[in-house]
């Protein structure tokens, strides 16, 4: 699901850069990139993966 957000921040950080839209400091193409980086790096840490279940023995 992280990689999913991460992948449609990029790119809305792409066509802000491309359409060359002028954004406040908040929204810059950059600021929405490392927030995009930030949520890719924690899909691959492994975080909001789900739960994992134990199996148990009978």
């Amino acid at each position: 699901m992280l990689a999913i957000i991460s992948a449609v921040l990029f790119f809305i950080a792409f066509l802000i850069n491309a359409a060359d839209i002028s954004t406040n400091d908040t929204f810059s193409s950059t600021n929405v990139m490392l927030i995009g980086l930030a949520l890719l790096a924690l899909h691959v840490a492994g975080v909001g993966a789900g739960w994992s279940t134990r199996a148990r023995r009978r």
